[in-house]
């Protein structure tokens, strides 16, 4: 059986770490890297594996590729705190590497928003590629939305991979606050523009594309949130590529 790594990058994951750490007893050997947790991740952490680095944040991608280039494994299984892997997925990893058939694996994703799982809304299958030989893939260096890059032929596992995304509105809201400013920064260096009427209607086709196309409807109320959720991150998230550059022109003006 080729050996595997598995690789976790985490910050203040202390309510839900242990989890997914042991979902992971059956590799070979767990990657933790931390970037400055105030609570007590990286003591848990400290409990399942001694491969703990504590790191600065440069970003979801280039912290990723950090986590890959400790591991010794001759695979890699890229894990999130808040993801666990089932017994059934545990067999079907087992099974697909001994085969030898592809170098890469994508994992279907089944998420929960505020306790009830997603089966529509653009959530499943949600095709996550994390399963790799070693030394034949990396993230990109984006700040969010990371994607991992494969060398190779690819294959895909039926069995899926646990996400506990929002276990509370809170943690949506802070979420939708989060990511809408970095995906504006990631927008911005990228040589982006937007305008307020940009930011609405973007908004708009976000929940359209959420809540209609992709089946929304069909999760019933919490689609609904879900869609809205959706709506007001991609709006957030270009008004504030707006106010970065006006706060570009205001600094430019000053000079």
């Amino acid at each position: 059986m080729p050996t595997i790594t598995a690789t976790i990058i985490t910050k203040n994951e202390g309510s839900r770490i242990k989890s997914c750490l042991q979902s992971l007893d059956w590799v070979d050997e767990i990657v933790v890297l931390d970037s400055g947790s105030s609570d007590n991740t990286v003591e848990i952490c400290r409990q399942f594996t001694s491969q703990v680095f504590q790191t600065d944040w440069p970003g979801f991608g280039k912290q990723k590729n950090r986590a890959i280039e400790k591991a010794t494994g001759e695979w890699i299984l890229s894990v999130d705190a808040d993801e666990i892997v089932t017994s059934e997925l545990r067999l079907e990893i087992q099974q697909a590497i001994s085969d030898g058939n592809f170098i890469g694996f994508e994992i279907p994703r089944l998420s929960s928003y505020c306790g009830q799982f997603i089966q529509h809304s653009g959530w499943w299958p949600d095709y996550v590629l994390r399963l790799f030989q070693s030394g034949k893939g990396q993230f990109s260096d984006s700040l969010i939305h990371e994607r991992l890059h494969i060398n190779g032929t690819i294959g895909q596992l039926k069995a899926p991979l646990i996400h506990h995304s929002f276990e509370n509105f809170e943690q949506v809201l802070n979420k939708v606050n989060h990511y809408s400013s970095l995906g504006a920064e990631q927008l911005y260096h990228s040589g982006k523009s937007a305008s307020l009427t940009k930011a609405i209607l973007k908004g708009g086709w976000a929940f359209f594309r959420t809540f209609i196309l992709k089946a929304g409807f069909l999760d019933g109320k919490k689609g609904v949130m879900l869609a809205i959720s959706n709506a007001e991150g991609t709006y957030y998230k270009y008004l504030k590529l707006m106010l970065l550059h006006e706060k570009e022109q205001n600094e430019n003006s000053k000079n």
